[in-house]
């Protein structure tokens, strides 16, 4: 971020996404609040190019009702994925998926982040074998169906691990419907993002927009940027007490009051075994669990549980509490403009934050996509409102 720059996540005024000299087709499946689409948008907006969402699907009411609030001329819907992609892998166009595709028209960036508990490694019950890591496979149909320029997915490092190989067999069909398809995993706090999360992505181009010795591969390769701290992120919200829920921490119950007080009156990150729940005693290696956080690092990955010590490192670095959602929203890297307030419950705001994928990884992705001449720059000659 340049010395004179406005702090990127600080920024109170929405850019006019939705105006530009070019135009980016975006539709997001499993789109919770939007972060994928937020981050395509910020990357559009810095090249000229007009936001368009012809369809953005959640099973979820919050979260779609939040990225109605935050994108209002997007088309968004209240339903399975498997809905408008009822069809199998290679299979003909079923009646609903000939609909959706006349639709939606031509597409430039289709982009998901399927649900990837089943894959997760703290979801010992169904590890590896859970009926929604199938839901992999909507994304390599949608795109059969949709035929977008770029196929952006996102999930855990965990999935190529799954038992249906769905990572596999995902890539196996895009590159035989004329796909070029490439797979990483990328550790976030590199792209800028103030947070030890890394995510598996796969990216895949239609063969003909690729220029000429351009690659996948190539453009997979996102670089480092600037690394985060978590001063950087929400030092200035230090000693907002706010009434609202979006300001205002979770209450700690007695015990884990006196477990944070115990942290900050011996300046410890770490809660001594003797100190924690019988649980979470003995060896184990979830040492951040009941944790401070530090303002010189990167917070751990924000999870819906960020409101509780019990759930992770999310005692606050200077203030005897827990995050507050305005400051687990920043560290995910969603600007101030973004309203969460459509929300109703506490419980729907810390799942909506804790699920939502850092925009910036989409926004990191997108511009390399742009700058490869994979998508198509605008022609706003003005100087970028969100740089970081």
């Amino acid at each position: 971020m340049a010395a004179n720059s406005p702090h990127p996540l600080r920024l109170r005024e929405r850019p006019d996404f939705e105006k530009g000299g070019g135009r980016l087709r975006v539709v997001d499946l499993f789109a919770g609040c939007g972060g994928l689409t937020l981050g395509a948008a910020q990357a559009a907006y810095e090249r000229g190019a007009a936001l368009d969402v012809p369809l953005a699907v959640d099973f979820e009411q919050a979260p779609i009702d939040v990225f109605g609030v935050n994108f209002p001329k997007a088309r968004t819907q209240r339903a399975a994925v498997e809905t408008f992609f009822d069809g199998d892998i290679g299979a003909p166009l079923t009646v609903v998926e000939a609909q959706t595709a006349e639709t939606v028209g031509e597409l430039d960036l289709l982009v998901g982040g399927p649900p990837c508990q089943g894959h997760s490694n703290l979801n010992n019950h169904t590890r590896r074998d859970d009926p929604k890591n199938r839901l992999y496979l909507r994304m390599a149909r949608a795109a059969e169906v949709l035929r977008p320029r770029v196929l952006v997915v996102e999930n855990v490092p965990a999935v190529v691990h799954d038992r249906q190989d769905v990572v596999e067999v995902a890539e196996a069909h895009l590159e035989s419907i004329g796909y070029h398809v490439a797979t990483t995993v990328v550790e976030l706090v590199r792209l800028g993002i103030p947070q030890t999360r890394r995510r598996h992505i796969m990216l895949a181009a239609r063969a003909d927009v690729l220029p000429q010795g351009e690659s996948v591969d190539a453009v997979l390769q996102l670089g480092e940027g600037a690394v985060h701290d978590l001063r950087w992120a929400i030092q200035d919200l230090e000693n907002i007490h706010g009434e609202r829920g979006f300001d205002k921490p979770s209450r700690a119950n007695s015990e884990n009051q006196a477990r944070i007080d115990w942290l900050h009156d011996n300046d410890q990150l770490n809660l001594p075994n003797a100190r924690r729940p019988v649980c979470h005693q003995g060896k184990h290696s979830y040492v951040s669990m009941y944790g401070r956080l530090s303002w010189d690092q990167p917070a751990q990955t924000i999870t819906s549980g960020f409101g509780s010590m019990g759930q992770g490192r999310y005692v606050h670095p200077s203030q005897r509490r827990t995050l507050t959602p305005h400051e687990a929203a920043r560290i995910q890297g969603f600007p101030d403009y973004f309203q969460f307030d459509s929300t109703v419950t506490r419980t729907q705001l810390s799942v909506i934050i804790g699920n939502a994928v850092p925009p910036g990884l989409s926004r990191v992705l997108t511009s390399r996509l742009f700058d490869a001449g994979v998508l198509s720059k605008g022609t706003r000659a003005t100087e970028s409102q969100i740089a970081v």
